[in-house]
């Protein structure tokens, strides 16, 4: 490889690596829907929510990138793990599927095939459960409440979609999902849910 371009590379002037806030890789992603790069999908969402015209706003569906562009080289080309033209790895994790790449492996990512993203954790320590629909702690294999498609909904208090947000989610005893933060605030503030379970 270049020695200007690990240089660059080396001392961190690579705009992918330091502009996004979500993964540390070496690429940015052409979104397809726009026709606009960016670090990554969460930060292509985050910049269109702000759309003054909300006919404007829309989400980038993981699964419709088709091109990067090297952060080492500015190489823009068909998504891949190695950059086609100085072949710097461009995330150590890598998932075809999901056009998605992090260098932070610690997260332990893993693709489920049920959910068709990737998750965070371990596979491991995760066990898809079918009928609520999501990826589960083992820990609750078999001692949770199953509810059809509990993740496919907002959190009831932030109101973020739960299924592929970023922050740590809870099951209830009831067996809805809420984000753990908002949970945790909610309890804090003495605001509490009714008993769905009474409620059936």
């Amino acid at each position: 490889m270049n020695a200007l371009l690990l240089g660059r590379w080396d001392m961190g002037f690579c705009s992918g690596f330091l502009r996004c806030q979500h993964y540390r890789r070496r690429c940015e992603i052409r979104a397809p829907c726009c026709n606009e790069v960016f670090p990554c999908r969460h930060c292509h969402n985050e910049a269109v929510n702000l759309l003054s015209n909300p006919f404007d706003r829309h989400e980038l569906v993981r699964q419709d990138v088709k091109q990067v562009i090297c952060s080492v080289c500015d190489t823009e080309q068909p998504v891949a793990q190695a950059c086609s033209n100085c072949g710097i790895n461009m995330g150590e994790y890598f998932c075809k599927i999901c056009n998605f790449f992090d260098d932070d492996t610690e997260k332990g990512q893993f693709h489920c095939h049920d959910c068709g993203i990737c998750r965070i954790g371990g596979r491991e320590n995760f066990f898809h459960c079918k009928k609520c629909g999501s990826c589960y702690s083992v820990a609750l294999r078999g001692n949770h409440t199953c509810v059809e498609n509990s993740m496919q909904h907002h959190c009831p208090i932030c109101y973020e979609y739960l299924f592929d947000s970023l922050k740590d989610t809870t099951v209830m005893k009831c067996g809805h999902t809420m984000h753990c933060e908002c949970y945790h605030e909610m309890i804090k503030r003495d605001k509490y849910v009714p008993n769905l379970e009474e409620d059936r």
